[in-house]
């Protein structure tokens, strides 16, 4: 799986990828006003902007998906556009991510994980520390706090 970093042109792009794998793929899991909220982040000013300004990541594909680490110890942004889902970019992008933790001296890797990207998190040896529930835009969200302990080789 082609993988490039991202850089500062791309934040358009981001906020795209963000829109349409939650508009594409959260209705199985998700109500229509869930899915309302949690799609109108993408654009709403102020919300994901330091993130994408200050996080490190990779775009996987020809623009399928993202992922970001913010700070180095958080996967903070996930997200695969609905057509490029299951072919494997999710795992390209957290195998890269944890690479990129590892060489930066991170022993330990953590997220706030949706009801989509759970299941993928759980197969790569994630575990779930706590389910919590957060409010957008006045809607309630079940999500899954987790973590990974990053096993780094021995030279």
């Amino acid at each position: 799986m082609a993988l490039r970093p991202i850089g500062p042109d791309d934040q358009f792009l981001l906020r795209e990828i963000y829109a349409d794998a939650i508009e594409t793929q959260a209705p199985v899991l998700y109500t229509d006003d869930q899915v309302k909220a949690w799609a109108a982040l993408a654009w709403l000013p102020g919300v994901l902007d330091r993130t994408l300004a200050a996080g490190s990541g990779w775009i996987s594909g020809v623009d399928a998906a993202f992922a970001i680490r913010d700070p180095q110890d958080r996967l903070s942004l996930l997200y695969c556009r609905g057509q490029a889902a299951r072919q494997g970019h999710g795992s390209a992008l957290l195998a890269r991510i944890e690479a990129d933790a590892r060489a930066d001296g991170v022993q330990r890797l953590r997220t706030e994980a949706s009801q989509l990207s759970r299941p993928l998190l759980e197969r790569r040896g994630w575990r779930v520390v706590a389910p919590e529930t957060i409010t957008i835009g006045g809607v309630p969200f079940e999500r899954y706090r987790m973590e990974i302990v990053l096993r780094h080789s021995r030279s």
